[in-house]
């Protein structure tokens, strides 16, 4: 597959994301509320997360931003969902390498997320692509040191 047609791919897999995001709404026996926000472009989230005996049981979100914020959330919370929290928190660390230009390693568990890779080139959008993840982080500082 050559570069034109990836990068179709990819743009198709973010804006289904961000038209039909997956995991939107609040829950009503969330254990967690995170919110976060983005103040450069307005972008906001609140995070809910359902978590027993450190296995991430239901996550939803709420909020209202760019495509890419609101896709980036859909495809977290897909990505996260049945999850340990370690193993969510590791895969945070993943995609902030990937906006960072850095090496990564986008593991089959996290689904669609690689399709914002091309973020990394934007670097006044990488925020909004984080912000779900940062929520996420925001929710577990002990266990993110």
């Amino acid at each position: 597959m050559n570069f034109n047609n990836l990068e179709s791919l990819y743009r198709s897999v973010i804006m289904d994301h961000y038209k039909h995001p997956r995991n939107k709404g609040a829950l009503e026996s969330g254990t967690l509320t995170i919110d976060m926000n983005n103040p450069t472009c307005g972008d906001e989230i609140q995070l809910n997360l359902e978590v027993e005996e450190g296995i991430i049981k239901d996550v939803k979100f709420n909020g209202h931003g760019c495509s890419i914020s609101m896709a980036s959330a859909s495809m977290m919370t897909e990505a996260v969902k049945g999850q340990t929290v370690e193993r969510a928190l590791e895969m945070g660390d993943e995609f902030s390498k990937m906006m960072l230009g850095e090496d990564y390693e986008i593991a089959e568990d996290m689904g669609d997320a690689e399709a914002l890779s091309g973020v990394s080139q934007f670097p006044a959008r990488i925020k909004c692509a984080t912000l779900s993840w940062k929520a996420l982080e925001k929710g577990f500082p002990e266990a993110h040191e």
